[in-house]
């Protein structure tokens, strides 16, 4: 599957980090990982953490896939608002989703600090209204937020001009966010996992996938047998082809980033991701070295030779996005790319088994806009149905949910 388009920076600023080898034999494991990944790498990781014996199977070299054209905000902020999420799903449920995605980016930040190096970053969330006519919802949506205890404050139209030299009629101001190199994060977790005697292999693409009553085998494009007691399909975009019903719907995104800016232009934008309440949405957050990740501009469909011709041209029209909104800023794209990106109907991930194949094979498909954050919920979740214990958001996140 074509992913991603243009120059994805963190591939071209990190390099090759660790080599890792092609499946060359047979193989018996506990847990295979197919996916290589941010979400595999945090999935295989969390289960080696508790005892399992796990096997990462990935298809290109690791984190080359969707992971390389992240833009990697973390967030606990769901592209669907708690408003709507509630409506759907009542406000209890919709309230235990959000609450998860900020237990989650902590979460995070501990498996950072663990790794080091990996450019993970505090941030506050700053999410205004694009319109006047958005003011109210956004009103009510704090409100809500706020009655869950997830804090925020209220910033006003003089406020956004004062501190971020924002143009807007108001936004929510929250502290719960961070930002991450993922390509380096993925490659730092597989390489402390294969340290830990875990099992890595790249270049090695399965192509079937058989699931038994007592395992699962699993054959690869190189003719290899992998026996395992469960599978995760954690593939990212690339998850759905083994599902036999649509389950998202794949666009194009467009992002860019700066060389490094001074301070005085930064501002207070170095510890603040923004993003706007139109859909889709315009995003921007820092590096750690002091340059802006600017992202927006999705195509309805993704269709990879267009997205190919496309790159320039979204990138030119994402920096004059940003002028219309940060008089102030003057950024010149020094790498544009694009890449896939799905999401689901009503903006919740995908997590656990189908009933296609039963029990032993689970799925992590965590789309949107902060999938790492799902990712992390997700490595608990899976965890919890292999040991054959109960997670307070497997029915939510499970392919069986339904709107109430």
């Amino acid at each position: 599957m074509d992913l991603k388009s243009g120059y994805p920076f963190w591939a071209i600023r990190n390099g090759l980090m660790h080599a890792f080898p092609r499946l060359e034999q047979d193989l018996d494991c506990e847990i295979a990982v197919i996916g290589g990944g941010i979400s595999g790498a945090l999935i295989a990781d969390e289960l080696a953490a508790h005892g399992h014996e796990v096997a990462v199977l990935e298809q290109r070299d690791i984190a080359w896939g969707s992971t390389a054209a992240s833009t990697a905000l973390l967030q606990y902020e769901i592209d669907t608002h708690l408003i709507e999420l509630s409506q759907r799903f009542g406000e209890r449920n919709a309230a235990l989703a959000y609450r998860a995605c900020a237990a989650a980016v902590e979460r995070l930040g501990e498996v950072a600090a663990e790794l080091r190096d990996v450019d993970f970053r505090r941030q506050r969330s700053l999410y205004y209204a694009s319109r006047s006519s958005h003011l109210p919802l956004l009103r009510e949506e704090a409100a809500l937020r706020a009655r869950h205890g997830l804090a925020l404050r209220w910033l006003e139209a003089d406020e956004l001009a004062a501190d971020y030299g924002l143009r807007a009629p108001g936004a929510m101001l929250s502290e719960c966010a961070a930002a991450v190199d993922p390509y380096r994060m993925t490659s730092r977790l597989l390489a402390r996992l294969r340290r830990r005697g875990g099992q890595v292999y790249d270049r090695t693409c399965v192509e079937h996938l058989q699931a038994k009553s007592r395992g699962v085998e699993l054959r690869t494009a190189d003719g290899m047998r992998v026996r395992a007691g469960h599978v995760v399909v954690a593939a990212g975009y690339a998850g759905q082809r083994w599902i036999d019903q649509p389950l998202a719907r794949n666009r194009s995104s467009y992002a860019f980033v700066t060389d490094p800016l001074h301070e005085d232009e930064l501002q207070a934008l170095r510890a603040t991701m923004v993003w706007e309440s139109a859909r889709p949405y315009l995003y921007l957050r820092s590096t750690g070295d002091g340059r802006l990740v600017v992202g927006g501009c999705d195509d309805a469909i993704d269709l990879p030779a267009r997205r190919d011709r496309r790159v320039q041209s979204r990138a030119n029209r994402l920096v004059r996005q940003v002028q219309q909104r940060f008089e102030r800023l003057h950024l010149q794209p020094a790498f544009a790319w694009a890449g896939t990106f799905a999401e689901t109907a009503d903006g919740l991930p995908w997590f656990g088994a189908h009933a296609q194949y039963g029990p032993r094979v689970l799925f992590a498909m965590a789309y949107g806009g902060n999938g790492i954050t799902y990712s992390m919920i997700g490595a608990g979740l899976l965890r919890a149905r292999i040991e054959r214990r109960a997670h307070p958001l497997a029915r939510l996140f499970s392919f069986e949910r339904s709107p109430r």
